[in-house]
């Protein structure tokens, strides 16, 4: 029999008991074989016809983002700022398991409390219990960290430049939004409000985030706003908050099309900032024969700019190979499902084509058409006029939305529609 080597983990002797003691590293071995002398660690037999597992725990995401929190030092930040409470809460706790949440399976305060937290290995890792994630006490642990926002990018600014090296020297500026299924009114100064919906919900109310990040990603600021906010009145607000965190500094900002006007990025280059932002494609027909007589200048292998220097600014063309690439593949797809969707239609029979089986009394075989969902055009029974086609819809007399539609001359196959009392049939239109 060949033998298999030990498996070292970490295993605590009196987690079974319910008590709780340092961790330390022990060897797993089969029952039926005795433990390795020369081993360091201690030797622990298993029953493997016994084993089962109970109770999983996600732990290697879980400490992950404990040895991250330890690297930022972000328990000398908040340690002063969110001392533990006088019933022996330890909101630094709170935090960590909040932050967790957000890096490892983002869910709302109230799904860590029912379920998260009981399926992670937070409380292995902190050696806490699940008072720590209590609804009310997750809710109060952020209210208690938002007034603190403002010295935590100062900190993470210093220790991001410090351990990556980070500059902030240019910096990325968007907008997104967030909506809510909820029904107003709310309590005065709620920031949700109807406005443009970037997610195509009209319907719901919604709050405006607004962002800025590095280009490796390393958040600066950002802001909740109300949901009604316009995209072109939010940046003279973050050109303040930027400056008064980092300084005044020659920042470069890349930033939508929608964003700044015509004065804001005056007001810009006056602060002697710079900006990257995207032209809107009314000026561009403006500007085709000026950049039609400028060169093409090679950047990379499949990017090529044409300059066009103005008064304040620098218009730069930019043609990438692989983006013509990616939209030529987008619309062979879109033409793919159009062209499949119109084969499915063209051999899908006609509603006025087909014969109904009992024309003797009337409602039996004929298709049945409503004023808003279906128009169903049929032809006279002898179909002696091929050109000429009847569009028919049904209403009920005296209903404000369906009136009735003039009177014109019947074929002689819908003659007894007439008699149904309830229903009248018209011709709104004979040609095709």
């Amino acid at each position: 029999m060949s033998s298999k080597p030990a498996l070292p983990c970490s295993v605590c002797p009196d987690s079974l008991s319910g008590s709780r003691s340092a961790a330390r590293q022990m060897s797993l071995f089969p029952s039926d074989r005795a433990a390795d002398a020369s081993l360091i660690t201690e030797g622990v037999g298993i029953k493997l016809d016994g084993f089962s597992l109970r109770h999983p725990r996600q732990w290697g995401g879980c400490w992950a983002v404990c040895q991250l929190w330890d690297a930022l030092g972000l328990d000398n930040f908040w340690e002063p700022r969110m001392p533990a409470s006088r019933k022996g809460t330890s909101w630094l706790d709170v935090l960590k398991v909040l932050c967790a949440n957000r890096l490892l399976e983002p869910s709302s305060e109230w799904r860590v409390h029912r379920e998260w937290f009981g399926r992670s290995a937070m409380a292995d890792l902190l050696g806490c219990g699940a008072e720590v994630s209590a609804k009310d006490t997750l809710y109060r642990g952020l209210d208690k960290a938002l007034p603190h926002k403002e010295a935590l990018f100062q900190f993470l600014r210093e220790r991001w430049a410090d351990m990556f090296n980070a500059s902030f020297d240019v910096l990325l500026y968007d907008l997104t939004s967030t909506y809510f299924e909820s029904d107003p009114p709310f309590p005065e100064g709620d920031k949700r409000r109807h406005g443009y919906s970037r997610d195509h919900r009209p319907d719901c109310v919604q709050v405006v985030v607004a962002l800025v990040v590095t280009p490796e990603g390393f958040p600066v600021a950002y802001e909740v706003m109300p949901g009604n906010t316009a995209d072109c009145t939010t940046l003279r607000s973050f050109l303040d908050k930027i400056e008064g965190l980092y300084g005044k500094a020659r920042r470069i900002w890349l930033m939508d099309r929608g964003i700044p006007t015509e004065a804001t990025l005056e007001e810009l280059r006056s602060r002697g900032g710079m900006y990257v932002v995207g032209t809107p494609k009314g000026r561009l027909t403006k500007l085709e024969e000026a950049l039609a007589e400028k060169p093409w200048q090679q950047v990379r292998k499949s990017v090529r700019v044409k300059l066009l220097p103005a008064e304040k600014e620098v218009m730069v063309f930019v043609e990438s190979g692989d983006r013509v690439c990616k939209e030529r593949s987008m619309r062979r797809r879109r033409m793919k499902k159009l062209l499949k969707r119109l084969a499915t239609l063209a051999a899908k029979p006609i509603a006025y084509e087909i014969a109904p089986k009992d024309r003797s009394r009337p409602g039996r075989g004929w298709p049945r058409c409503t004023l808003y969902r279906d128009l169903i055009a049929l032809t006279s029974q002898e179909r002696r006029l091929q050109n000429t086609r009847h569009l028919l819809v049904s209403y009920r007399p005296g209903h404000p939305a369906q009136r009735a539609p003039p009177r014109r001359p019947l074929p002689p196959a819908l003659q007894p529609h007439r008699k149904r009392s309830w229903r009248s049939v018209g011709v709104l239109s004979q040609t095709r």
